[in-house]
């Protein structure tokens, strides 16, 4: 993995992974696949500049809801620089975080649309957009430090805090991805991977709950598998849980 020479003194921790995740070129089939994509892009996007990079996290660094998304969109988050931004995915994820308190606005245009996240952050498995949506084991595994990284800056023993915290899991890998990084880095004596679904609530300690959701994919939301209603209901109970009004 390249990384960049930085100035620790005058970054903190979260920063510093922010600028490692950025300069990562560990996975050369990802690394091809989002330059290409930005090189030949779709009509409705030329002329765009593509950041082509991985995306690192975005959100409030004092969060108490931390969401593991899957992968940045070709498109999406791969074009704008910021996960979940200018796609239809995003278009719902924020729209529900907005109605639950949790975003200042409904939308997520660019980079500089003056969207601000309280009490979230959102990461994802794979920093990189994969090609047809779906990085390898091997990819997902790569990006795995860059996760038990922000766990460990989030829910760290030594920034231990008397509210209590939820890692929401998009889909299925982003669920099993919060829960293998919450295990490996010691948040919870579970061993045994919880089984994904919609709504799904585990306690993996006293002031740590891990919830799954449905992606907000267009596969998803198109086919009434996910409704606006069913994401709400997760961010009800989200906030039920985190104890923000």
């Amino acid at each position: 993995m390249q990384t960049l020479k930085l100035d620790h003194d005058n970054m903190d921790e979260l920063q510093i992974l922010d600028e490692e995740i950025v300069a990562c070129r560990r996975c050369p089939r990802l690394v091809a696949w989002r330059e290409g994509v930005a090189i030949s892009p779709p009509r409705r996007f030329w002329g765009e500049e593509y950041w082509a990079r991985p995306l690192p996290g975005f959100g409030d660094a004092g969060a108490r809801l931390f969401i593991v998304g899957l992968a940045p969109a070709a498109h999406g988050g791969n074009r704008t620089g910021r996960v979940f931004t200018g796609d239809r995915s995003g278009d719902w994820l924020f729209r529900a975080l907005w109605k639950a308190r949790f975003a200042n606005q409904p939308q997520s245009v660019n980079k500089d649309d003056g969207l601000q996240l309280s009490n979230a952050y959102i990461a994802a498995a794979c920093r990189c957009a994969p090609p047809d949506n779906k990085p390898l084991p091997e990819e997902l595994a790569n990006c795995r430090p860059f996760l038990l990284r922000e766990l460990r800056w989030f829910f760290g023993q030594e920034k231990v805090r008397p509210n209590k915290g939820v890692l929401l899991g998009l889909g299925k890998i982003g669920f099993d991805a919060a829960f293998d990084a919450a295990r490996q880095f010691g948040l919870t004596e579970i061993k045994t991977r919880p089984k994904f679904g919609h709504g799904t609530e585990v306690s993996l300690n006293p002031n740590l709950t891990l919830m799954g959701t449905y992606h907000p994919s267009q596969q998803n939301t198109f086919t009434g598998r996910l409704t606006e209603e069913m994401l709400d209901a997760i961010f009800a109970r989200i906030k039920a849980l985190v104890e923000v009004p």
